[in-house]
């Protein structure tokens, strides 16, 4: 179990809401944090995966972005 503390700022935010949807403030809190822990897991993954390609060398060839440009109708400059 973990225990946190929240400023008084955000708390009410969440009685707020807790009223609004009739929902308890436990679930919100559960349901806030599996979405920040989802979308930061998400962005972990992709920005290692991004860098194991960077130091493989793994890059577009100016071709290949110039054939991207050309599929989306735009100039590469």
């Amino acid at each position: 179990m973990i225990k946190v503390t929240v400023p008084k700022s955000i708390a009410s935010q969440f009685e707020q809401l807790a009223k609004i949807t009739q929902r308890s403030e436990s679930s919100l809190i559960h349901e806030a944090l599996s979405r920040y822990l989802d979308s930061e897991a998400w962005q972990v993954l992709e920005i290692t995966q991004a860098l194991n390609e960077a130091n493989a060398g793994d890059f577009a060839s100016a071709s290949e972005v110039s054939a991207l440009f050309n599929r989306l109708g735009k100039p590469a400059s």
